[in-house]
């Protein structure tokens, strides 16, 4: 079993982000990285429509044939992975009481990794009652105490709490924690490649605000 793990999520093609991450990633050596998903757009709104049709013309077809091998959902060393959840891995978003508590019913690791909502959130389950919340910053929780965990890294590409910056996790099973970590990154560069390639102002305009 790895000892320590980085976990990222909702890349969205976002490679400014991406490149900040990784570097700080390195500096920790994990002995593993783990990604939950949706490394390029895959949501579609008016604004994020146009980005994935972008992106599909884009891709080259060693890269199609990558994304269209990856999976939505995955066991690691006891631990349950999904990019959204385990009672849709693929379109859930886990904000609420009732989905939290779906996927701890339909889960019996100690700890759940969940992404897709692109909010970090540190949630644990312990005699039957649901604790926790938001994970901003430097936030922490414990492995192992007995509770059990789902956690959301957050996401690197398109933060949707308020911190522009990217967001990542540090699971250290070693030490028993998990640590919340966000980086920042040229948010203007990335603004600027969204513009000049024609996609909606709007996609710019809201990694500024990481919402």
């Amino acid at each position: 079993m790895a000892n320590r793990v980085a976990v990222i999520s909702d890349v969205h093609a976002n490679w400014h982000a991406l490149e900040a991450v990784l570097a700080a990633v390195d500096a920790e050596q994990p002995d593993e990285l783990w990604c939950l998903g949706e490394l390029t757009v895959s949501d579609f709104n008016d604004e994020a429509a146009a980005a994935a049709v972008w992106t599909s013309k884009t891709l080259t077809d060693e890269s199609r044939t990558f994304l269209r091998g990856l999976e939505p959902k995955a066991e690691a060393d006891g631990v349950e992975l999904f990019h959204a959840s385990a009672r849709d891995p693929v379109w859930e978003y886990v904000l609420s009481e009732e989905a939290a508590h779906a996927t701890f019913e339909l889960t019996s690791s100690p700890l759940v990794l969940v992404g897709h909502s692109h909010v970090p959130l540190a949630l644990a389950l312990a005699g039957g009652t649901l604790g926790g919340g938001l994970a901003p910053d430097a936030t922490e929780a414990e492995l192992g105490t007995g509770a059990r965990l789902l956690l959301n890294s957050g996401s690197v590409g398109q933060p949707r709490d308020g911190d522009p910056r990217a967001a990542w996790l540090l699971l250290d099973f070693a030490e028993g924690r998990a640590s919340f970590r966000r980086v920042a990154y040229p948010v203007e560069k990335a603004q600027a490649e969204i513009r000049e390639r024609g996609l909606p102002h709007a996609l710019a305009e809201r990694l500024a605000r990481g919402v």
